[in-house]
């Protein structure tokens, strides 16, 4: 009798320390105020109360599958951010990784591939992307399409780094959802997951989805090409598993600012697939770029890419990320971007308009001008737009830690 109570205490106690969630230690930076790292909320945001309850359940119960999506421009291309954020959000549950989320075979149309991912291609392929002012194919959710008429053409994809960080999961995947079209109807899409074991689609909606069930879980998979005539776009691979757990997913084209997603036909179709319950907006660097910037243009722009995102899931929980100190190029070198502190404030209202959250990165880093401390404390590059590995790898932990301070307050006040 007293073994099985000795049982009872431990397993409540387990489930105690899941659900009080570890933060990430930080490294010590002085010259930044990142004590003011926190999401701020200026309504009820009743949607984080649907998405802390799933996480709250997933935590503690081992059960459902809690959905995020980033989305940007290069700060999400480059991946580190959103791979960090994965890394620390799977790292809070007992269950295992609920899938990788959308990925895009960057390398085939000849950019830099994200970090927590990798990509390799044969044959010729051309890319349309969103930043185009008029790209040849119809894009999706990823802003990007690579075309190829070669049937030996393919991608792979692993979901095992290049350059393996501390933290970095085994991420596997049963589940593989080819997003595309065939031109001519010849070309179309089949799964090869280990040499010789060609998979076939159990599942096809239209020309533009088709789902693949492989035998065995795995890291890698190879989409190759069925057929001969015409010309086949591939625009997204899903990559996923039925069980349990969290998947985050990056979205982002370098360049990219808010009318570039608006190009997109096929962002809600394939938004469905994703289906967040949280979606962390790191858009705008580039829309506020120019000189000639219009916060009420760009709070409509946002209003716009907002609807499209909750017509898919009306609860889906929304997170403002604001822009990040920079600096233009100039005659004479570099001079700081004023409109940093103009987004600032247009964030602040949608944030309040939209229910949802705001992490105010722009105050965080220190303000106006602050990225120039970043900078010499090796966080961020010479262009004082972009940061560096070290420096997407703070900023992840950052907003993991105030997503976990938000997530214990929901916790306490229920």
């Amino acid at each position: 009798m007293r073994k099985v109570c000795l049982l009872t205490v431990l397993m409540a106690a387990c489930f105690q320390m899941a659900a009080q969630p570890a933060k990430k230690v930080l490294p010590d930076c002085p010259f930044a105020p990142l004590e003011k790292s926190r999401i701020i909320f200026q309504g009820d945001s009743p949607s984080f109360g649907v998405f802390f309850s799933k996480l709250d359940t997933l935590m503690t119960a081992g059960k459902g599958n809690v959905r995020i999506m980033h989305i940007g421009g290069s700060h999400v291309q480059g991946g580190t951010m959103t791979r960090e954020l994965r890394n620390d959000l799977v790292g809070l549950c007992p269950a295992p990784d609920g899938g990788f989320g959308m990925v895009f075979p960057f390398s085939a149309a000849r950019t830099n591939n994200p970090t927590g991912y990798t990509t390799r291609f044969e044959g010729e392929w051309r890319v349309s992307k969103n930043t185009q002012s008029n790209p040849e194919k119809r894009l999706g959710l990823n802003g990007m399409a690579i075309t190829t008429g070669d049937p030996a053409s393919s991608v792979t994809v692993s979901t095992v780094p290049r350059h393996p960080l501390a933290g970095d999961g085994t991420y596997r995947f049963d589940r593989v959802t080819v997003i595309g079209y065939s031109d001519g109807g010849g070309l179309c899409p089949v799964v090869v997951a280990a040499p010789g074991d060609t998979i076939l689609p159990v599942k096809a909606a239209g020309d533009s989805c088709m789902t693949f069930i492989l035998r065995n879980p795995s890291d890698s998979v190879r989409v190759a090409l069925g057929g001969r005539d015409g010309e086949f776009t591939l625009t997204g691979i899903l990559l996923d598993n039925p069980g349990p757990g969290v998947s985050v997913t990056g979205v982002g084209v370098n360049g990219a600012a808010l009318p570039s997603y608006a190009k997109c036909e096929d962002f809600v179709r394939d938004l469905r697939l994703v289906n967040p319950d949280l979606v962390v907006f790191g858009i705008g660097i580039n829309d506020a770029a120019a000189a000639n910037f219009s916060p009420e243009t760009f709070k409509r722009r946002y209003r716009e890419l907002v609807a499209r995102i909750l017509s898919v899931n009306p609860d889906c929980a929304l997170l403002f990320i604001t822009n990040n100190d920079s600096f233009r190029r100039v005659r004479k070198g570099y001079a700081v971007n004023p409109n940093g502190a103009v987004a600032e404030k247009v964030f602040m209202e949608l944030g309040k308009e939209c229910n949802a959250g705001v992490f105010d990165l722009f105050d965080i880093m220190g303000g106006e001008g602050s990225m120039r401390a970043w900078e010499k404390e090796g966080l961020a590059k010479k262009d004082k737009v972009h940061f560096t590995e070290k420096g997407y790898i703070l900023v992840g932990d950052l907003l993991y830690n105030a997503l976990v301070d938000a997530f214990s307050e929901y916790k306490e006040g229920r």
